[in-house]
C-alpha cells in the first residue's frame, strides 16, 4: 500500500510543485485548499496521470478551529507538509489586530492543532515525517515583514522542539528555509526591487517552487532517515 500525505497550501505555486512531484513518486495525497477552486481542479487534473488517490479538503486556516475539518478528513497518514501561507508586506505599526491574528492562525496555531491531532496515527506506525516550509525570515528576520519574519520563525521553533518530542517514536520532523522564490509572493516587489534582490544572492537567481519540492521530497524520503529537528535553507548563498 502506498504511502498518504497530507499537504495544506496545496493549490500555492510551492504546495502544488510539492503535489506534483510526490504524485509522480507514488504518494496518495490528501489536498488542502481554501478557495482557489479553479487551481485546484488543474492541479487534479495534472495529478491524474498518476492513478493514485488524491482528495481535496477545504478549509480556511486562518481561522482558530478550521483545522478540525482538516484533521476529521485523514484517514491512513504517513506525513505532514505543511505549506500554508501568506506574506504581509508593511510596517508593523500599521498592521491590524485582525491580520495579526490570521497571521497567527494560519502559520502557527493551525500547523500545531493540525499536528497535534494526527500524531497517533503516525505513533501508531512508529514512522511518519512532518515538515514545515518556512521562510528566510524565520531564521533571520526581515525589516517590513516583522510579523511575518515572527510566524515563520515560531514554526522554526515548533519543529525543532517537536523533533526532540518524538524521535523516539521513529516521527522525524524537519523544516524547509525557502529565500527568494519565484513565486506570485514576489508580486508586491516591481522589477527593479528583484533585480536588486537577485543581485543580492550569491547564485545570481531567485530560486524555484520545484526546488523547493525537491528538498521536501528528500526529507519525506529514506534518504533523509537519519534527520531530524533540521532546517534546511534553501536561499542560493543570501544568508548562512
Amino acid at each position: 500500500m502506498g504511502k498518504h500525505i497530507l499537504i495544506t497550501g496545496a493549490t500555492g505555486e510551492i504546495g502544488a510543485s510539492v503535489a506534483k512531484l510526490l504524485a509522480s513518486k507514488g504518494y496518495s495525497l490528501y489536498l488542502h485548499y481554501h478557495k482557489n477552486e479553479e487551481s485546484l481542479r488543474t492541479l487534479l487534473n495534472d495529478l491524474s496521470q498518476y492513478g493514485q488517490e488524491y482528495i481535496p479538503i477545504k478549509a480556511d486556516l486562518s481561522k482558530r478551529d478550521a483545522y478540525r475539518h482538516v484533521t476529521s478528513s485523514i484517514f491512513a497518514l504517513d506525513g505532514i507538509v505543511y505549506a500554508s501561507g501568506v506574506s504581509v508586506y508593511g510596517m508593523l505599526a500599521d498592521l491590524q489586530d485582525e491580520t495579526l491574528d490570521q497571521l497567527w492562525n494560519l502559520h502557527v496555531a493551525s500547523l500545531i492543532s493540525i499536528t497535534r491531532e494526527l500524531l497517533p496515527k503516525l505513533t501508531q506506525k512508529q514512522a511518519g515525517s512532518i515538515i514545515a516550509v518556512s521562510s528566510i525570515w524565520g531564521q533571520v528576520g526581515a525589516s517590513m515583514e516583522v510579523a511575518y519574519s515572527t510566524v515563520k520563525g515560531a514554526q522554526i521553533a515548533f519543529i525543532k522542539a517537536l523533533s526532540k518530542e518524538m524521535a523516539r517514536n521513529g516521527i522525524r520532523v524537519n523544516a524547509v528555509a525557502p529565500g527568494a522564490i519565484d513565486t506570485k509572493m514576489l508580486s508586491m516587489f516591481t522589477a527593479e526591487e528583484k533585480e536588486w534582490m537577485t543581485e543580492e544572492i550569491p547564485m545570481g537567481r531567485l530560486g524555484s517552487a520545484a526546488e523547493v519540492a525537491e528538498s521536501v521530497l528528500f526529507l519525506l524520503s529514506d534518504s533523509s532517515s537519519y534527520m531530524t529537528g533540521q532546517v534546511l535553507s534553501l536561499n542560493g548563498g543570501w544568508h548562512m
